[in-house]
């Protein structure tokens, strides 16, 4: 691979990184507070969606990103919106 493909290669990396750090910054999850405002328990909250309780416990730390599908589903279900349970009150306006 030649030098110029290298340091090209390198700069695509750098800003994706850049641009997934930012992105990571301005990203929420209110998941857990929602579900503790309607005094619900991941397992009940995983069964109204269909999903395992483990993937409620993964969201709302952090280890887990859902599909756009799971979190229409999860919105739904606690009784809001995507900006609201996914971004940052400010971002979403």
């Amino acid at each position: 691979m030649s030098l110029g493909k290298i340091r090209k290669l390198k700069d695509q990396f750098a800003r994706k990184n850049y641009l997934h750090k930012r992105f990571d910054s301005f990203s929420m999850n209110r998941v857990r507070e929602y579900r503790k405002q309607h005094q619900i328990s991941q397992m009940e909250l995983a069964r109204r969606i269909g999903v395992a309780r483990q993937t409620i416990n993964l969201i709302e730390n952090d280890k887990y990103n859902p599909s756009l599908e799971l979190c229409l589903n999860l919105a739904h279900a606690l009784g809001t919106d995507l900006n609201t349970l996914f971004w940052d009150g400010d971002e979403a306006k």
